[in-house]
């Protein structure tokens, strides 16, 4: 009987057609839709692999439940939505995708900051809905990207390809990290600063930093009060980085000009959430890693690391 692999999101047939020669595979049949829990938890009981999303709940529970279960594969870098300990317990191995999508997310993650900055939404809202009769010399003037202070909190790969697109800006960059690099300031020409320095010195701070105990809710009301009025967040990481109260009350009292998300602490955000309500607020449905190319090398990475671990070799992306 041959291993089976449960997909939680259907994927393209030619990223998995390698997987189908030596084993049974299966996917949730829908694109824009969760697998219901009890599926998941009903398929991982006789599965030997597992394709993820961030969406996908991978507990205890689900992994008790999973006795022939070898391997995880977490379509994203990110993989806050298992329990490494448990998984570790289990002798499950699970796979991320790094390194693929570094540039993409830099380029969403710079785009976010750009519209934000210029009031691009708010700019091509204005001009469909009729509203622009006449040119005037303030009409919807945003804030200078060039020769401003970047600060980057999470220094990883995305926020090194983030500085080197910066830099490209003749912005000043700084950074904070759990470790300071060295070896980064000196090749991409960017300054280490402390947590509140960065805050109260940057005119764009930009959330790249992975969410653990450490990070969750690292934003909160009194660090809002620590930056510029003129300074605009932009978190491209996890939305639970970020206490969302917080930031609207910041947003209301004009202690920050302005965000840019593409997380959020719910996601999918209900539409009526009041944060949205903000124009100065630009908002996407978390797609940093979103173009066609990168997507398609993310789930063929998922698919060699689950073949890799099923035969009996090391997959490329362990994480644990």
């Amino acid at each position: 009987m041959k291993p089976f692999i449960y997909i939680t999101r259907k994927l393209p047939e030619a990223v998995i057609a390698s997987l189908r020669n030596d084993f049974e595979v299966e996917m949730w049949e829908r694109e824009d839709a969760t697998v219901p829990r009890d599926i998941l938890l009903q398929k991982a009981e006789k599965a030997s692999a597992l394709l993820t999303m961030l969406s996908d709940k991978v507990d205890r529970t689900l992994l008790q439940r999973s006795p022939s279960l070898k391997v995880i594969a977490n379509l994203a870098v990110g993989y806050d939505n298992i329990d490494l300990e448990a998984a570790n317990e289990f002798g499950v191995t699970i796979c991320n995708t790094p390194d693929v999508l570094t540039e993409t997310t830099a380029d969403l993650t710079f785009g976010l900051l750009m519209a934000t900055a210029r009031r691009i939404v708010e700019a091509d809202r204005y001009i469909k809905e009729g509203k622009w009769k006449s040119w005037s010399p303030l009409l919807l003037a945003g804030s200078d990207i060039h020769h401003k202070t970047i600060g980057i909190v999470g220094m990883g790969s995305i926020g090194e390809a983030v500085a080197r697109r910066a830099k490209g800006f003749n912005m000043n960059v700084l950074y904070h990290n759990r470790s300071r690099k060295h070896d980064r300031e000196l090749e991409l020409g960017v300054q280490y600063a402390g947590f509140e320095e960065l805050l109260t010195q940057a005119d764009f701070v930009v959330i790249l930093a992975p969410l653990n105990d450490d990070t969750k809710e690292m934003f909160h009301e009194e660090h809002f009060n620590m930056m510029k009025e003129s300074s605009i967040l932009i978190n491209a990481a996890r939305g639970p980085i970020v206490n969302e109260g917080a930031l609207m009350k910041a947003l209301e009292r004009g202690d920050i000009a302005g965000a840019g998300l593409d997380v959020f602490e719910t996601e999918p955000i209900d539409p009526d959430h009041p944060l949205l309500q903000f124009d100065q607020v630009v908002a996407t449905p978390h797609i940093g890693s979103s173009s066609k190319d990168t997507r398609h090398s993310m789930m063929t990475l998922c698919a060699e690391n689950i073949e890799a671990v099923l035969k009996g070799d090391i997959p490329r992306n362990r994480v644990k």
